[in-house]
């Protein structure tokens, strides 16, 4: 997540392309959280939980969704934030955070907490279980720089299964995306290899940083940092055989996590990069074109 490059310039050749933009700025993030990672929307008590990656708290945030404030923090006690890259939650409301940035593919503690609902109103939490994974095809510690895919940034909960979508950091990146099943049962368990789809081939524009699927489970969306990868019309978890959409959001910053509010809306956060960004963002699925 740190070899983010040039990203004011191109922000600036990007908005002079594009024109106005699609996103609309809810309001900033407090200062005190510079490098958010993951959003998830919890309805039970109308809150934005959001963390932060490598080198932060071990602490979840509880945002007021009407002006950003910080309502609730939760220190996840029994764990060390490794590299924090996502955060989502399941149908009962329980939360789980991705211990799973794995920027040089050396990583061999792979892992996920899941975080009772019931801990969210207490200000020190230790997490129900963990459930912790590998990836059966990576053989080497790190791989061949051109063989780096075993990054995560984004997933999500579905059914009592979680699906990861790889964050490609190979040499040539060609925008390939792996998508890996992990069931949510506590121990350690191989990931199982679902399929693999393409994005586009230039790094900056379709690298994979958060994933959320719709409450009703009919679409699933992947953020990158101009644009959403859409995924729809399929059934069950077959998520890379129905359509996939490549939507542009008109607005380039280092967009880090994405959630659900409702079936259309969509809320996206960035980091704060060089005056850029730091901000939480809505946006509809309906107003978005397609890139052909």
């Amino acid at each position: 997540m740190r070899n983010f490059i040039s990203i004011s310039i191109a922000f600036v050749l990007l908005a002079c392309q594009n024109g106005s933009e699609t996103l609309t700025k809810l309001y900033s993030l407090p200062k005190k959280l510079k490098e958010v990672s993951g959003i998830v929307y919890t309805q039970k008590d109308n809150l934005f939980w959001t963390l932060e990656d490598s080198g932060n708290a071990n602490k979840i945030y509880g945002l007021n969704v009407e002006n950003g404030a910080i309502e609730k923090t939760v220190i996840i006690e029994n764990t060390s934030n490794t590299d924090w890259e996502d955060i989502t939650k399941d149908k009962e409301g329980n939360l789980y955070i991705g211990d799973f940035g794995n920027n040089n593919n050396v990583r061999k503690d792979l892992c996920i907490y899941k975080i009772d609902k019931k801990s969210l109103n207490l200000e020190n939490a230790i997490p129900a279980y963990k459930i912790s994974f590998s990836y059966p095809e990576q053989k080497m510690f790190p791989p061949k720089k051109t063989a780096l895919f075993f990054d995560v940034e984004g997933f999500f909960e579905y059914k009592n299964n979680f699906y990861l979508f790889t964050k490609n950091r190979s040499k040539g990146f060609d925008g390939t995306v792996l998508v890996y099943k992990i069931p949510n049962k506590a121990g350690f368990h191989q990931a199982v290899l679902m399929g693999k789809f393409k994005t586009c081939d230039n790094y900056n524009h379709c690298a994979v940083t958060s994933a959320a699927i719709s409450p009703d489970a009919s679409k699933v969306v992947l953020l990158t940092h101009d644009k959403i990868v859409l995924l729809a019309n399929f059934k069950e978890d077959n998520f890379l055989k129905g359509k996939q959409s490549l939507l542009k959001l008109n607005h380039f910053s280092q967009k880090e996590a994405i959630c659900f509010k409702n079936n259309e809306t969509l809320i996206i956060a960035d980091e704060k990069t060089k005056k850029i960004g730091g901000n939480v963002y809505e946006v509809s699925l309906s107003t978005l074109k397609s890139i052909p």
